[in-house]
């Protein structure tokens, strides 16, 4: 029996869990070992393991960074949180919620629905330029699954590799990646042409390598065009599923790359922005995703010469999976991010 104090934490599917300093200083160690097991990251050192206990372990509601560490938002789907027209929308980001950047984008928020739309979303983003102020970004996610049938012309590549028709599942995704990279850059030609400020490839990677490399290639002609135009580059996920599992950027395969590795070809390639994801586990506690999270993140930071901006939000960063996220936990993520990694932004 133990009496140590039990205190309020969370879990990460967003239920309230009781638990004492001891058990969450436990959970931290067994996050760090987590990632050091799958990415080969080193373990979070005894320092930055207390510092994640005193955010983890307060009883308060909500913490914050002290003034003066104060870091940048940017925000994904600006354009369409609530039910007025997007661009009232982006004004009240800007002008109630006092947002660092602003996004306009639609709400399928997919690239091969955009393309259909360029001179519409042209205009929209030269009009939403003349009413804000803070910079303001289009954003779309590549989601290559959608060039590929029914949605699509491509051969569906879900469907062949369990039949086990692996050549043929290849040369689908080959194919779409073709594809998208010709509407990725068609859709930042109009951007620019717009007044936009970035382009943002948000969940990139969300179909695996295939896309991976389609945002890559996009990203190395849009800056080549435009040596003045940002590109933030968002991942889907902490790991870079093979999905072709033979495509390479430049000599390095695609497949398996964690996010230091990611950031690395992200530079290379002319990304201003990089936004690096670790994925929730919902029957771990916050503390021990944090952990993980804090892990997989910081070989990146050591490495970045363009903005590290992490995705915390639903399900990714440290927040739990739930569509209503409790500030309390939100707050701690940012926290934790801010004074452990010193990330640029969030």
């Amino acid at each position: 029996m133990t009496n140590e104090t039990r205190v309020p934490t969370r879990m990460g599917d967003g239920a309230f869990v009781y638990l004492t300093r001891s058990e969450i200083r436990a959970d931290l160690v067994a996050g760090s070992e987590a990632a050091a097991k799958r990415a080969k990251t080193p373990l979070l050192s005894d320092h930055e393991i207390d510092h994640l206990l005193d955010i983890y372990a307060s009883p308060l509601r909500f913490i914050g960074v002290d003034v003066g560490d104060e870091i940048v938002l940017s925000c994904d789907g600006t354009g369409m949180k609530t039910h007025a027209t997007r661009i009232q929308d982006l004004q009240t980001y800007e002008q109630w919620m006092g947002a660092d950047l602003l996004e306009l984008c639609v709400g399928d928020y997919s690239l091969k629905v955009v393309r259909t739309i360029l001179a519409y979303e042209a205009q929209y983003m030269h009009d939403a330029q003349l009413a804000t102020i803070a910079p303001l970004q289009y954003g779309v996610m590549p989601n290559l699954g959608l060039y590929s049938k029914p949605d699509g012309p491509c051969e569906n590549w879900n469907e062949l590799l369990p039949q086990g028709r692996i050549p043929e599942a290849r040369a689908a995704a080959e194919q779409a990646v073709e594809m998208a990279v010709v509407d990725m850059v068609n859709l930042a030609d109009s951007q620019w042409e717009a007044g936009a400020d970035a382009i943002d490839w948000d969940t990139t990677g969300a179909s695996g390598d295939p896309e991976f490399l389609a945002a890559l290639r996009a990203t190395r002609i849009i800056r080549d065009k435009y040596p003045d135009f940002g590109v933030q580059l968002g991942m889907a996920g902490e790991f870079v599923l093979g999905m072709h599992g033979q495509l390479e950027w430049e000599g390095v395969r695609l497949a398996g790359l964690w996010p230091r590795e990611q950031l690395l070809l992200a530079q290379k390639a002319g990304a201003t922005m990089f936004g690096p994801v670790v994925n929730i586990n919902t029957g771990k506690s916050l503390a021990w995703n944090m952990a993980r999270a804090i892990a997989l993140i910081k070989p990146c930071m050591e490495v970045a010469t363009i903005p590290v901006h992490p995705n915390a939000g639903m399900g990714v960063g440290g927040v739990p999976m739930f569509v209503h996220l409790p500030s309390d936990a939100v707050c701690r993520a940012a926290k934790s991010f801010v004074e452990l990694l010193h990330v640029d932004g969030l």
